[in-house]
């Protein structure tokens, strides 16, 4: 791992984090609704693939 581009991924992500938390509430939960909108966007179709035993 680079030690250089780590360095500015962790401020940016510092930076992501206390935006969210300075917004309101109601805000927030848009943001978590659209982030897991988007997450669900990109698991694949489970169409077709057999059940693995648990």
């Amino acid at each position: 791992m680079d030690p250089t581009k780590q360095r500015p991924d962790e401020a940016e992500g510092l930076r992501l984090i206390r935006a969210f938390l300075s917004l309101p509430p109601h805000k927030r939960a848009e943001v978590i609704a659209f982030v897991e909108e988007l997450a669900r966007a990109q698991v694949p179709s489970e169409e077709g693939k057999e059940a693995s035993p648990r």
